[in-house]
């Protein structure tokens, strides 16, 4: 991959954030935004100043995803889900999104972009 994209993430956990926005910049991309709830979320999604997203399947107060995941499908942008082990199965109009499972690598999120890019 020799194009930086803009990667736009969503997760509720502040550590994890930074821990996500160092990995993308080491591996030469972009920090496009962060979010931590849906609230938070649509709005830059709306924005749509992001080549991909990292979204974390449960969010801030116990929120889940979808309601971003659904907008990112309707506009055709790619995003990956981050999770830390989903016990229940992904809804059948998210089934084929790629997973990043946590705890995030360098590697792994390399990898997950890179298909992701594809």
């Amino acid at each position: 991959m020799t194009t930086p994209l803009r990667i736009l993430i969503i997760e509720d956990e502040p550590l994890i954030a930074m821990m996500l926005e160092d990995f993308i910049e080491a591996l030469g991309h972009v920090r496009a935004g962060t979010a931590d709830s849906i609230a938070t979320a649509l709005p830059l999604v709306e924005r749509g100043s992001f080549d991909a997203v990292i979204l974390d399947v449960n969010l801030r107060g116990g929120e889940l995803c979808w309601p971003v995941a659904d907008r990112l499908a309707e506009d055709g942008k790619p995003y990956l889900l981050a999770s830390g082990g989903q016990s229940e199965a992904l809804p059948d109009a998210h089934a084929c999104a790629p997973v990043l499972a946590k705890p995030f690598t360098m590697d792994g999120v390399r990898s997950a972009l890179e298909r992701l890019a594809g």
